[in-house]
């Protein structure tokens, strides 16, 4: 299985970094060709630098580490050179309030996981997953012993979300499936179930208890 991480900013390098750690031989792409060079040298581990149209190629399971409305111009540039790829999708939909904060960039009932699901070619197969954990949780809380944080996922494919579930494990985390695509916005910013509502991350029997 080929994976591959296109976006290597906040979330995608700290996700290249524990996955890494984990023995998961990488693809690591961005728009600019040193910094995902520079990346895949500081991860180690068979970390490889490619070009985005070389990530989205060769990927068997691609991980779009970018923003929500990057994304969709992605797979409007994309199309069907996404079929049969396992599409993962750990966006939110979200942009600075001018406070401070953040405010939400969809209606309230919505989500980015179901907004991508609608745009993506029948053969894609999205999973939403490492959206739930802050950036500063994913580069400390990885790779404890027992695991001291969940990874909350949501798929409408039960065999791309089991290879994904792997990949949580890989990158030090348990993996809690919470259902198909339209429970993703549970998983989202200001979801029930997103670290930021929670106040910290979940451990297993937290989360189960949260379900």
């Amino acid at each position: 299985m080929t994976t591959a991480i296109i976006g290597l900013g906040n979330i995608g390098g700290r996700l290249a970094a524990n996955l890494a750690r984990g023995g998961e031989p990488l693809l690591l792409a961005s728009r600019d060709p040193e910094q995902a060079q520079k990346e895949a040298s500081r991860v180690g581990g068979g970390a490889r630098a490619v070009t985005v149209d070389e990530a989205v190629d060769q990927a068997d399971v691609l991980v779009l580490a970018v923003w929500f409305d990057t994304i969709k111009e992605l797979i409007g540039v994309w199309g069907d050179r996404l079929d049969g790829t396992i599409v993962v999708d750990p966006s939110n939909p979200i942009t600075a309030d001018g406070k401070g904060g953040f405010r939400k960039t969809l209606p309230e009932d919505e989500s980015s996981g179901t907004v991508i699901a609608s745009l993506l070619p029948d053969g894609a197969r999205l999973v939403k997953a490492f959206g739930t954990l802050t950036a500063d949780t994913l580069g400390e809380a990885a790779h404890r012993a027992p695991p001291l944080a969940v990874g909350f996922y949501a798929t409408d494919d039960r065999a791309a979300g089991d290879t994904v579930a792997g990949l949580i494990r890989t990158a030090g985390f348990d993996p809690v499936p919470v259902g198909g695509i339209d429970q993703s916005i549970r998983i989202e910013v200001f979801g029930d179930l997103h670290e930021s509502n929670l106040g910290s991350p979940l451990t297993k029997s937290e989360a189960t208890a949260h379900l």
